[in-house]
């Protein structure tokens, strides 16, 4: 047998069925002894073809957005002034525009450390 390229499998893969894809790669995981990747494993879960498949991909960035400053809007400007580079004007504007992110695209633990902070200071915040 020929040995086939890249681009014919990919030919071959996209004229079968879902059904037959997941009969191919449980037996691709028995003979190799592997386990696919989860985006396939949700591909071919999703039933149908042609249906919109969610990654299972964990987040690892996110936004940490104030919902309300509270009744400490004081304590509240200060954090925002300790988590950014805003000067205070900016800082009141931005907490007074609630709801507004603070910090975007930032790693877990930096949007945890922030969230608890405004929230010690009486803030309402939520990550995205």
């Amino acid at each position: 047998m020929a040995k086939l390229s890249t681009e014919e499998l990919l030919g071959q893969f996209k004229d079968l069925t879902l059904l037959e894809l997941s009969e191919f790669v449980k037996a691709f995981e028995e003979e190799f002894g592997v386990t696919a990747a989860a985006p396939v494993a949700v591909a071919a879960a999703a039933g149908a073809p042609g249906a919109p498949a969610e990654e299972a991909v964990e987040q690892d960035e996110f936004d940490v957005v104030l919902e309300s400053a509270g009744d400490k809007k004081i304590q509240v400007i200060k954090e925002v002034r300790g988590l950014t580079s805003l000067g205070l004007k900016e800082a009141k504007d931005l907490v007074e525009s609630a709801p507004k992110a603070i910090l975007e695209k930032v790693d877990k633990a930096a949007a945890e450390k922030a969230k608890e902070a405004l929230e010690g200071a009486g803030a309402t915040v939520t990550l995205k």
